[in-house]
Parts: structure tokens; C-alpha cells; sequence
């Protein structure tokens, strides 16, 4: 029972280092192509995306759906940064996106990349 615990460890350990890895960089531009390719509703559904470092903070895209899944699933990229003097300091800027949760919507504040500015979501 021992070694398959230590194996289920370095196993988890591995993969860890290896999502840490897979999250660089992502540069404006690459910001601004992955905005722009269409997505696979179902196949996002719910996700939420380690997508990489963006002026030094890190960059999530979430899935978020309601009501009517897959189709209402919509693609939300920002910082994984609260709105504030932190979105600000990295030069993000504060944006309110429709969420769907249920059969309604709700508005919320995300800090956005500015390089995706008003293009988003």
C-alpha cells in the first residue's frame, strides 16, 4: 500500500510540474488569436484553462454555461486577478460580462487583458 502511495505521489508531483510547464508565456498577440478561434461549446463546457503568463499575471479562460448546454456556453479569458489596483498594476482594465447561471444571466467584473480590450468576450 506504501509503494502505491509514493507511486500516486511522484505520479501527481509529475503532473503538476508538467501543467506549471505547459503555462508560460502567452504574448498579446497569442492573446488576441485564441480570443478569436471559435471553440467547441461542448467540449469547453465548465472548463476552466490555465492559459499562461500575460504581463506577468496569470491568464485563465473559463467556460461558463446555463440554461441550455452546451449552446449557451460562453468563453471568458482574463486574469486570474481580482478587479482593483491588482488588474490595474498589470495593466489590466475591469470589464463586465454577462454569465449565464441557470436559466438567467448575472453581471460580473472580470480583469481583462488589455490587449483583448472591448473585442471580449
Amino acid at each position: 500500500m506504501r509503494v502505491l502511495a509514493l507511486g500516486l505521489a511522484a505520479l501527481l508531483s509529475a503532473c503538476a510540474s508538467g501543467a506549471s510547464e505547459a503555462a508560460g508565456t502567452i504574448s498579446d498577440a497569442e492573446l488576441q488569436a485564441y480570443a478569436a478561434k471559435p471553440f467547441d461549446r461542448a467540449a469547453m463546457m465548465f472548463k476552466h484553462v490555465a492559459l499562461g503568463r500575460n504581463h506577468g499575471a496569470p491568464v485563465v479562460a473559463d467556460f461558463p454555461c446555463g440554461d441550455v448546454c452546451p449552446n449557451y456556453t460562453v468563453r471568458i479569458i482574463h486574469y486570474d486577478l481580482p478587479p482593483g489596483p491588482a488588474c490595474a498594476a498589470v495593466g489590466g482594465i475591469e470589464q463586465k460580462v454577462m454569465v449565464p447561471r441557470g436559466i438567467a444571466v448575472s453581471s460580473v467584473t472580470y480583469c481583462v487583458p488589455k490587449a483583448l480590450g472591448d473585442h471580449h468576450p
